[in-house]
Formats: C-alpha cells, sequence, structure tokens
C-alpha cells in the first residue's frame, strides 16, 4: 500500500479518528468477469474484448454516477445488437458480479469499529444495485453513514462528492484517513486535506493504519 499524505495535513502530529472507507475492490468483491466467464465459456480473450468494448468501465462508470441502467442498456444495445443478450445480463444477473466480503479489510473495519473510530464509506456504486449489497456484505453495518454515488448524481473523483460526505457528515478532513484501490481517487481526497491511502491488500493496510496510531 502507498500512503498519499493530504497537503493541508500532517499526519504525524495531528491525531486521526476517522477512516473513510471505498467499498468496491477494498471491502465488497464485485467483478463482472465472474459472470461473463461463464457466459464466454471460458473464452477469455472474447470476454476481455467485450468487458474492454462494450460494456466498459466508462459505461459503468455512468451508471455509478446515477444514470439508469435501462437507459444505459438500451444505448449500448442500439450500438452493438448482436451483443444484446450479453449487455442485457448485465443487468439481469448483476448478482452475480458479486463475490464474497474481503475478509481481512473487514477484520480490519471491525478492529477499527472496536477501538472507536469513526467510520465512514464513500464508493462509486449504481443507486439502483447498492440495496443488494447493503444486504450480502455484513460489515456495511459498521459505518455510521454510506455515501452512495448514484444517490447523488456524482462519482468518484470528483472533489463535489467527496464534499457531500465532509459537510453532511461533519467530517475534519485533517483528522481523517481515506482508504480508495484507485489512484485518482485517494489523489482527490488528499487534495481536500485527508491523509489517503492506496489500498492493495489487507495486510499492508493494517500496517499503514497502525503506522498512523489508528490500530495497535
Amino acid at each position: 500500500m502507498t500512503g498519499v499524505p493530504a497537503p493541508a495535513a500532517d499526519a504525524t502530529s495531528v491525531q486521526l479518528d476517522t477512516v473513510v472507507f471505498d467499498l468496491g475492490g477494498v471491502l465488497a468483491d464485485w467483478d463482472p468477469r465472474y459472470l461473463y466467464r461463464e457466459l464466454f465459456d471460458g473464452d477469455e480473450v472474447a470476454m476481455e474484448r467485450f468487458l474492454t468494448e462494450v460494456c466498459t468501465p466508462a459505461w459503468n462508470h455512468a451508471m455509478d454516477a446515477g444514470r439508469s441502467r435501462a437507459e444505459a442498456v438500451a444505448e449500448l444495445v442500439g450500438q452493438y445488437p448482436d451483443d444484446a443478450r450479453l449487455i442485457q445480463a448485465w443487468v439481469d444477473r448483476w448478482d452475480d458480479m458479486l463475490g464474497e466480503e474481503i475478509a481481512g479489510t473487514a477484520d480490519v473495519v471491525a478492529e477499527l469499529y472496536g477501538r472507536g473510530v469513526r467510520l465512514l464509506a464513500l464508493t462509486n456504486w449504481s443507486a439502483e444495485t447498492f440495496p443488494v449489497a447493503r444486504e450480502r456484505f455484513a460489515s456495511f453495518a459498521y459505518f455510521e453513514a454510506i455515501v452512495v454515488s448514484g444517490e447523488h448524481g456524482l462519482a468518484k473523483p470528483d472533489p463535489a462528492l467527496y464534499r457531500i460526505l465532509l459537510d453532511q457528515h461533519e467530517v475534519d478532513p485533517g483528522r481523517t484517513a481515506y482508504i480508495d484501490d484507485r489512484d485518482t481517487n485517494v489523489e482527490a481526497a488528499a487534495a481536500l486535506g485527508m491523509t489517503g491511502l492506496v489500498f492493495t491488500d489487507p495486510i499492508s493496510l493494517r500496517a499503514d493504519l497502525v503506522a498512523l496510531g489508528l490500530l495497535g
């Protein structure tokens, strides 16, 4: 894990008491390959082409930013009618893209909670699918609040989404660590004064939180 110190905060002198987690890829395992590997009968090349050229990360990001799934699917089917069945599966079988809770991160969350650290989450997630994830992942219950991008029509790394978290939940960025698996999202948090940590694995995460004085 690589720490990205916030420009307005010195983690060596400021006592951190709040941690904000990203969810997908940090605490919740989500990957469309769990579904499409089956739909492509194990043809990795064809599957990767589809996920790169048709159901792209940018297309999914638009739904995280508030676009309706019905509209997104309809437009894409219009562009790629031969792939209509595969595109529709993104909605019909979305649950099959969810993996398990990332156990090591869940343990870290529970330990932070037990030490009285304030916990919040800021996630890029479609408002239409997030309720399914909330039901599946038990560790989400540890968070005082979860700001979901799709509910606000914004997505990380847009600073406006971070400000919703900071303002609505009275979060002091100088006392807050922010954890995300995407560098650009961590950099956006650091620019607003948070101490940023790029997530790579739960063991490194725990070590960084110990170094920051949030875990013993």
